[in-house]
């Protein structure tokens, strides 16, 4: 729906809510200047999407400077608009917001795109730690592109959702907003698993009307008992979101029916004791299933949740949950951070002091203790993964951690040092191993010693769950271990080298380390043996560089060896520059298929390396001045042909009994042969697995990515080297 700024305007008129309309005019009509002319996906103009931004953040009752700056929040990085004209337009305050909202601008070029996404997080939560504000507007900016992400190319729709559901749906949800979130990650879902988004809609709306009438009914029975408080609580029926019903069913297995929390009701009431004296009248009423039993209000989730939550079944035989909170926890529930601007006017939490926001601290202080910003955006999703197990110390004090969180993740929780001199711990009263999984009502002990000599090791990491946790580890291998990182590093680097028979010179290394921002070939080495940057990014790194260099080495006559090549009859489906009997070979490092668009590349021994045109490597070499432009050369696949070519497909999976044996049926249901299958168990838990496949184009292996996508437990199957 196309929102015009008139439509703000009234929005703001009347509210209940005092906004400075000047300055929020001035800002439209500066944006509207400025973005004139460029219009999004959907064919409207481009003004259209601040617009829409803004509106998300009225209803959200924010505040002025918060408008101001969603007008604006596109404007630096997609016009001539300056950061120094927004300040002297509209102060320093909207400028600031403008500035944290606004995407990594110039990167390098040998930049991965998960670097990049690594780095926009990071600046996103530098940004959050100075002003919360910043994230709100993030998010509504994240929402709005995902109601119109329709009008975008199949490709973008789930890198996109992807992203929104690691990141921006986590996020909504660590602040307590419950709307957006939900909003979010059932968009994502019907991107990325659109089958079974169907299914699940599919099932609610035959059942809507008969869900309708029962949840009538049992309001009616609440109010009976309860009608008489006073004031008389409020009661709503709800439905739970699809995406929270499809992780019950496709990822943990469960049928529909099985799902007690599809129905529900929420009683809203005055106080935390009118909140448990309800709970009584409905175990009264209603038959509680044992161990579906929650209380939110006495051990508050991470993001200031608080609720009791309980299961019951009626006369109809029907389970359904009960919700029961008081206003104030209601607003926090739906609108997390914002209801400070909602139910609060005037309350500022420009500078996060207190501990509702030192999660965004701890999560920027484990960022110092890597090198390796993949990593850090990994340990990021994790640490802001909605699903989280409460745990208790022998004192009774709860701690909150990631989902499949173990005795060292709770361990660095208490405190860096007993982490690092824990020898071993006791759950519920019983001793256990270092990788035991917490679960949730767990008493955990934990026992250290005063050796000075004592310290984690580095399979730690392999067992730690949290971000914090493996920060911690990494910071005393780091600290207390140079000399055994470094020699563990060196002999890793050697014996890649070797394998891949490699001779490169020490000086070539260093200048490895300070392409990758390593101080010196020495803080490499160390970096690699205590986990700072991953071995198989390393391995990435050496055969990109060294490999890369030695095809195209001693080529001083471009001309000559390009005439040469010709004479060579091997064409394997492509022609180059008119002739189609040319040696060639295909880049690993993008692996083009028919369908692609290419360009080819003449290198030492190999003929014609073949390149998509949107590889990385392509990408950066191309326009420099030492990019050989004579050795690139225009190349196009050949009509007719019936080669088949490799293509490796990374998917991401719960892990699960049967899980192989399901991707390799979807993928020889098609007649498709495969050559090679890697799989191994992440350490979040998931599985993920690499399978090689013998495929004739684009259009082929897209049918296979969609039918493996359906295969039960899959969250995500991407095409490698892309």
């Amino acid at each position: 729906m196309f929102f015009t700024f008139d439509n703000l305007l009234k929005k703001i008129k009347i509210g209940e809510k005092n906004y400075d309309a000047d300055k929020i005019t001035a800002a439209y009509d500066l944006a509207s200047s400025a973005h004139e002319g460029q219009t999004r996906s959907s064919g409207e103009p481009y003004i259209s999407h601040p617009v829409a931004v803004a509106l998300i953040l009225l209803e959200m009752c924010m505040d002025t400077d918060t408008i101001t700056a969603s007008l604006l929040h596109d404007v630096v990085e997609d016009t001539n608009i300056t950061l120094d004209v927004i300040r002297k337009k509209f102060g320093s305050d909207v400028a600031a917001l403008v500035d944290g909202v606004t995407k990594i601008g110039l990167v390098p070029l040998n930049t991965s795109k998960e670097e990049q996404n690594a780095e926009n997080i990071r600046k996103i939560l530098i940004a959050m730690s100075r002003d919360i504000r910043v994230i709100i507007i993030k998010l509504a900016d994240r929402l709005h592109n995902m109601r119109t992400l329709g009008f975008t190319d199949p490709e973008k729709q789930r890198r996109v959702s992807l992203e929104t559901m690691s990141f921006y749906a986590p996020i909504a949800h660590r602040l307590g907003i419950a709307d957006m979130k939900e909003e979010m990650e059932d968009i994502s879902l019907s991107y990325l698993d659109a089958y079974a988004f169907k299914e699940i809609e599919e099932k609610l709306k035959i059942h809507k009307r008969e869900r309708d009438e029962f949840i009538e009914k049992i309001k009616e029975r609440i109010i009976d008992r309860v009608g008489d408080m006073n004031p008389p609580p409020v009661i709503e029926g709800r439905v739970k979101g699809i995406y929270s019903i499809y992780k019950k069913v496709y990822i943990n297995g469960k049928d529909f029916e099985e799902i007690y929390d599809v129905y529900a009701v929420r009683i809203i009431v005055r106080s935390d004791i009118d909140c448990y004296n309800v709970l009584g009248i409905i175990h009264d009423m209603f038959t509680p299933i044992p161990y579906r039993f929650k209380d939110y209000i006495a051990t508050p989730k991470a993001n200031r949740y608080q609720s009791l939550h309980t299961t019951v079944l009626g006369k109809e035989g029907v389970p359904f949950e009960v919700q029961i909170r008081t206003v104030e926890m209601h607003n926090t529930a739906q609108h997390g951070v914002a209801a400070h601007w909602r139910y609060k006017a005037g309350l500022s939490l420009k500078r996060n002091t207190g501990e509702r926001f030192d999660w965004i601290r701890r999560i920027l202080e484990q960022q110092q203790e890597s090198d390796d910003v993949e990593q850090i955006a990994e340990s990021i999703k994790v640490d802001l993964a909605p699903d989280e197990v409460h745990v208790f110390t022998p004192q009774g004090d709860v701690k909150s951690l990631p989902e499949g969180s173990t005795v060292i993740d709770f361990a660095y929780s208490i405190h860096t040092h007993i982490g690092n001199k824990m020898t071993g711990a006791r759950v519920s009263g019983r001793m256990v191993k270092f990788d035991y999984v917490l679960k949730t009502g767990d008493i955990v002990e934990i026992m250290t010693t005063n050796s000075a000599d004592y310290g984690p090791n580095p399979d730690w990491l392999n067992i730690a769950k949290s971000g914090e946790a493996k920060a911690k580890i990494r910071n005393w291998l780091k600290r207390e271990r140079r000399d055994e990182n470094i020699e563990a590093g060196r002999a890793f680097v050697e014996s890649e080298l070797k394998r891949d028979n490699i001779e490169v010179k020490e000086e070539e290394l260093a200048a490895l380390a300070e392409k990758h921002r390593f101080n010196s070939l020495e803080d490499f080495y160390a970096a690699i043996g205590y986990g700072g940057v991953t071995a198989t990014k390393v391995s990435f790194w050496i055969k990109e560089d060294f490999v890369r260099k030695d095809e195209t080495a001693g080529q001083t006559d471009p001309d000559a060896y390009i005439a040469e090549i010709r004479k060579k009859k091997q064409s394997r489906g492509v022609i180059v520059e008119g002739i189609e009997d040319c040696l060639v070979k295909f880049a690993q490092c993008c692996n083009p298929l028919p369908g692609d668009e290419i360009i080819g590349f003449v290198t030492r021994g190999y003929g014609v390396s073949v390149h998509k045109k949107s590889c990385v490597n392509v990408q950066g070499r191309l326009g420099k001045p030492d990019s050989g432009e004579e050795r690139w050369l225009e190349t196009k696949w050949a009509d007719g042909s019936n080669i088949l070519y490799s293509a490796t497909l990374d998917i991401i999976a719960t892990e699960r009994k049967g899980l192989i044996a399901d991707i390799t049926v979807a993928i020889a249901s098609n007649n498709i042969s495969i050559s090679g299958l890697v799989g191994r168990v992440l350490k979040n838990g998931n599985a993920s697995v690499l399978v090689t496949i013998e495929i004739a184009g684009v259009e082929q292996l897209n049918g296979i990515i969609s039918k493996l996508n359906r295969v039960q437990g899959v969250i995500s199957t991407e095409r490698a080297g892309k």
